[in-house]
């Protein structure tokens, strides 16, 4: 089933595309960076380039996915964001956008509490977080909770 991970450009998203490219089935990545975006479309990524702040940018990306990852680093990072000025602000746009999208399943990756904030967990029938220091590891967990036929 299609996956797409939002903040695909971080050193997590790459990670984690990496680890969902293994296994079978359509990995989606949202970037800013166009330079990220070329070098996944040549691996088979489908790619969607835009603001991460933008509810609509998120939710049109997320288009018939049935799981949305979310890297946290992508809302906290020093990127450029028009359509909000604080990392709740863009985990609130995912929010919508994932809503408006009805995905299925959103793997937070990162501290919890800014999910919590932000109302994620109550914008999918599943969900679940991804807490770990070693990205390998976490991306490794990414992909478990993706292939999970249930959270």
């Amino acid at each position: 089933m299609p996956v797409l991970v939002v903040g695909a450009d971080t050193e997590m998203g790459k990670a984690a595309v990496d680890a969902l490219l293994s296994r079978d089935g359509e990995v989606r990545a949202f970037v800013t960076d166009p330079g990220v975006a070329l070098d996944l479309k040549k691996r088979g990524v489908k790619v969607a380039t835009g603001d991460v702040s933008d509810a609509s940018h998120v939710g049109g990306a997320a288009t018939s996915v049935f799981s949305a990852v979310l890297v946290s680093a992508a809302a906290t990072d020093d990127r450029e964001r028009s359509f909000a000025a604080t990392p709740l602000a863009v985990a609130r746009a995912w929010a919508e956008g994932l809503s408006d999208a009805r995905v299925k399943r959103i793997i937070w990756v990162g501290p919890s509490t800014l999910a919590e904030e932000a109302g994620l967990s109550a914008c999918a029938p599943e969900f679940a977080v991804v807490e770990a220091n070693d990205v390998s590891m976490a991306a490794t967990m990414v992909a478990e909770f993706d292939e999970r036929a249930e959270l």
